[in-house]
């Protein structure tokens, strides 16, 4: 009984571990994907206006 109590503790944590990192590699992509956004947008407002940088 102590060996599956054992087993059903290390599911539980390392359900608990992997739930918590697709939520932040989910949130990771969205800053990701808002980021490229914005990227996207200066670049395309610097060569619309056509400034250079140094």
């Amino acid at each position: 009984m102590n060996i599956l109590f054992v087993i059903i503790i290390v599911v539980a944590i390392i359900l608990a571990i992997t739930g918590g990192l697709v939520q932040s590699l989910n949130f990771l992509l969205w800053v990701g994907l808002v980021l490229l956004v914005l990227a996207v947008i200066a670049w395309l407002l610097r060569s619309v206006t056509g400034r250079r940088a140094p």
